[in-house]
């Protein structure tokens, strides 16, 4: 809501000022945006689904290590915070595709007929 406050500690050396301050109001939409499709992919119990966007949101988190690195930011932040970031997101979407891959096989799985 209000993300010239959140910019210090996204690792970037410094604020962006003047125009530059767009750039703080889309990082918010998209952040906003993709927090929206995980929750209605949960809610909805779309969980295979769920964990294909994880995966791929995961490239966002990655996008904002190597933005900060690149810009010679905070190397801290880019490994202890938008790094371990990326890694819990890919551990997590792989976690629900080994769950939902388990159930897909149970469930295919023909039940024993009773002789």
């Amino acid at each position: 809501m209000s993300p010239e406050t959140t910019a210090p500690t996204f690792g970037l050396p410094s604020r962006p000022s003047g125009d530059a301050d767009g750039f703080l109001i889309i990082k918010g939409i998209r952040d906003v945006v993709l927090a929206l499709v995980l929750g209605i992919l949960l809610v909805t119990g779309h969980r295979r689904a769920l964990g294909w966007v994880i995966l791929v949101e995961a490239l966002a988190a990655c996008g904002d290590t190597a933005t900060v690195l690149a810009h010679h930011g905070s190397v801290a932040t880019a490994l202890g915070v938008h790094a371990p970031t990326a890694t819990l997101m890919v551990v997590n979407g792989l976690l629900i595709m080994r769950e939902t891959r388990r159930i897909a096989a149970t469930a295919a799985t023909p039940a024993p007929q009773p002789a």
